[in-house]
């Protein structure tokens, strides 16, 4: 049996990295600078973003709400082209900095823009003279839009990088590196954190009491001082080079295994048995290493990819869109079978989605008064969960991690999914508390506490620690060597599915109960008349159905994993095994098979 390959990284200059040298949490911790940075720029602006579009462009306020929403979602969708372009051209260090400029261009345009009048319209005042107000058009609301997209744009591509990034710092062939790699998904979580409760108080006052132009002006240097965190961890990181198109051998795949639907194939597994290295010269390979992958049962029409058709000549290379090796087909496998788990996480992100919108609506409707002078922005909320998690997240990785570790062996404790799993179920009560405040504060006869509804978002924040790092960190440990940034672009569009989900779930909602006395659940713009509580009581039911699913598609995928794993059926890339049809022997290699 031969040994398994080490991943091949190196540093800036392009030479072999030094692991003395290169890499480890020294290193990772320039990437968690420009992470924390990054989220508490853009955070600032995404959270005021509606608010300056009413009082300073004046749009309407649906025109406002769907310009935000479109923000959000295009942010986490363009993470997907980061992912591709990092792992296919650019590497994660490039991305970062070349999207990192364009993120950082966005804001100074946005902070340009909203400091010059005449890059406005004249000022007004839309809660009493909104009929008369002049909305931004032509040159400046291109300007507006531009500089937006721009932010998104860079965000977007930079997002799935910093994660990747700085796991790659870490070599999951070295048990220690390993350890450390847990360690280092729960510090960007902290990060985040960090960025997050800044931008909700710090920045948020500042723009507030200072003016937008200030605001944005801000979140510009925030991320200036992000990309200075990154450039000066330049001479520490182990950089994994880009493997070329990563979408292509995914396509051959599926274009080879169509190609044969007709044929049948063998009953023996092991006549399958190829390596990276069977396939053509100019084949791109999924992987950036030859190392071992097991061959797995799980979708065995896509194993005809491997089929190769004897036509009487027996050195004729076949197309690589004709003839795909049996590592390349296990990896777009394993790609298809973390898409049930993916997909568990779009109910979670649409619970999200209430308590920035529905949430908020509850705490306007309640007393916010923390003291004679100072009322608290329901928008600050938010905030809540992370002050918490800022001291939770330390001690779980400090206690938690190596308590459980002693008792299941486990580098991070708990496997990702049973993190993910323990998440989606504790999300479940966040809607239980939330329904369950809402009928108090809707029946009660004074106005209660803005603190009330607190729980609901300490709930969720907690369920987020669990979900968010499990998804991230399944993600990454997925044996598609060549796509963890991609991969974990997938994280990020879950968000998106999530807004999305809700927004259709409101109109859904509305539409099945407007044949009631009161018009729908949630068909006023007055949460006394509406029934908001309901609508909460259904999104706890929907969580709660989510994770049962949840608990079939993991079962599913472990074991699958493990039926995998007990096959014994490696591939090593000495190894020259496409399967023959006409010829029951394996072309060009020994018929005994290791």
């Amino acid at each position: 049996m031969s040994g398994v390959c080490e991943e091949t990284t190196v540093d800036w200059r392009g030479r072999p990295s030094n692991p003395t040298k290169h890499g480890g949490m020294k290193a990772a911790t320039f990437v968690l600078g420009i992470q924390s940075f990054e989220i508490m720029a853009i955070a600032a602006v995404g959270n005021n973003l509606i608010t300056y579009l009413i009082n300073e462009m004046h749009f309407s306020l649906s025109k406002s709400a769907n310009t935000v929403t479109n923000f959000v979602g295009t942010v986490f969708l363009l993470a997907l082209l980061g992912g591709y372009l990092s792992d296919s051209y650019l590497g994660s260090f490039w991305t970062m900095l070349i999207f990192g400029f364009v993120e950082l261009s966005g804001f100074i345009l946005l902070s340009v823009q909203a400091h010059l009048p005449q890059l406005k319209p004249p000022p007004c005042n839309m809660l009493t003279d909104g009929e008369h107000c002049k909305e931004a058009k032509g040159m400046k609301a291109l300007i507006f839009f531009v500089a937006l997209y721009l932010v998104a744009l860079g965000s977007g591509c930079v997002k799935p990088n910093m994660i990747a990034h700085g796991a790659d710092q870490f070599n999951q062939d070295n048990p220690k590196q390993l350890k450390k790699l847990s360690t280092y998904f729960n510090a960007a979580y902290f990060a985040f954190s960090v960025g997050e409760l800044i931008a909700l108080t710090i920045l948020v006052w500042v723009q507030t009491h200072s003016g937008m132009d200030i605001g944005f002006g801000v979140s510009a240097v925030a991320m200036a001082m992000g990309l200075i965190s990154l450039v000066s961890g330049t001479l520490y990181y182990r950089n994994k080079p880009p493997q070329g198109s990563i979408l292509t051998p995914i396509a051959q795949v599926f274009v080879a295994a169509f190609s044969k639907r007709k044929q049948v194939c063998p009953s023996n597994r092991q006549t399958l048995h190829g390596s990276q290295s069977n396939a053509p010269n100019n084949h791109v390979t999924l992987s950036s290493d030859t190392g071992s992958l097991l061959h797995t049962e799980k979708f065995r029409f896509l194993d005809k990819a491997c089929l190769k058709i004897q036509d009487g000549r027996p050195h004729t290379k076949e197309s690589p869109w004709r003839l795909c090796s049996v590592t390349q087909v296990n990896q777009v496998k394993i790609l298809i079978s973390v898409v049930p788990i993916f997909a568990c996480t779009i109910i979670f992100n649409t619970i999200l989605a209430q308590l920035q919108t529905f949430s908020v609506q509850q705490g306007s409707a309640m007393d916010t008064q923390l003291t004679k002078s100072f009322h608290i922005p329901p928008a600050s909320l938010q905030a809540i969960p992370y002050i918490m998690l800022i001291f939770v997240v330390p001690l779980y990785d400090t206690f938690f991690v190596p308590f459980a570790r002693k008792i299941t062996g486990h580098e991070s404790g708990i496997s990702p999914l049973q993190r993910i799993g323990f998440g989606l179920f504790v999300a479940t009560f966040s809607m239980v508390a939330a329904a369950i405040m809402e009928k108090k504060r809707r029946d009660s006869d004074k106005t209660l506490s803005i603190f009330w509804i607190t729980p609901q978002f300490l709930i969720f924040g907690f369920s987020e620690m669990f979900t968010a790092v499990g998804l991230i960190e399944f993600f990454y440990k997925q044996s598609l060597k060549g796509m963890q940034a991609f991969l974990t672009a997938m994280t990020y569009c879950s968000y998106s599915f999530g807004f999305f989900l809700s927004s259709l779930l409101v109109s859904m909602v509305n539409k099945i109960t407007s044949s009631s006395s009161n018009g729908g659940w949630l068909h006023e713009n007055d949460l006394n008349k509406d029934r908001l509580d309901l609508f909460y009581w259904l999104l706890a039911a929907l969580s709660f159905l989510n994770f049962l699913n949840y608990i079939f598609w993991s079962r599913w995928y472990s074991s699958n994993s493990t039926s995998s794993s007990t096959s014994h059926l490696e591939i090593h890339a000495e190894d020259y095994n496409h399967y023959s049809f006409n010829n029951t022997k394996n072309v060009g290699a020994d018929d005994n098979i290791p």
